[in-house]
């Protein structure tokens, strides 16, 4: 799955200030800024973080919509798109950390790392995680 997901960015309407920014598909994700750009550039953070909260709560990632005119397309950063695709192929499979750990040899806490979507992890962990998981990272570059 690509982790890049629509939004609407528009005027504040409470009090003609601003811009607010809403993720139609991500429960709970919204921001704001004073300028179009400021709430764009929030845009990034408030997607993860809303992301991440799915992880701590074990719910599943919702699944981007397509994106319909007036939308803009905020996408997560690469190495949390691929920790985010370690958790969501744990989910799919039923494969716990213990399971991930003894299938890659990689320790217990780099495992606890993996799955925290907003923290640094080598490269190479998450590929032989995702690897353990049957998955492969591909990465693509798309027009802006």
């Amino acid at each position: 799955m690509q982790y890049a997901y629509p939004c609407h960015i528009t005027g504040n309407e409470y009090d003609g200030e601003g811009f607010a920014v809403t993720f139609p598909d991500v429960y709970g994700a919204h921001t704001g800024g004073k300028t179009y750009q400021d709430a764009h550039d929030l845009a990034e953070d408030c997607l993860l973080v809303a992301l991440c909260a799915y992880v701590d709560c074990r719910e599943d990632l919702p699944t981007p919509s397509p994106l319909t005119p007036g939308q803009e397309l905020i996408t997560v950063p690469p190495m949390a798109a691929a920790k985010l695709a370690l958790y969501a192929a744990m989910r799919r499979q039923n494969i716990t950390k213990a399971d991930l750990t003894a299938r890659t040899g990689l320790s217990q806490p780099i495992i606890q790392k993996l799955l925290i979507p907003d923290r640094y992890s080598h490269l190479t962990h998450i590929t032989k995680a995702l690897e353990a998981a049957n998955c492969r990272l591909i990465v693509a570059d798309l027009p802006a």
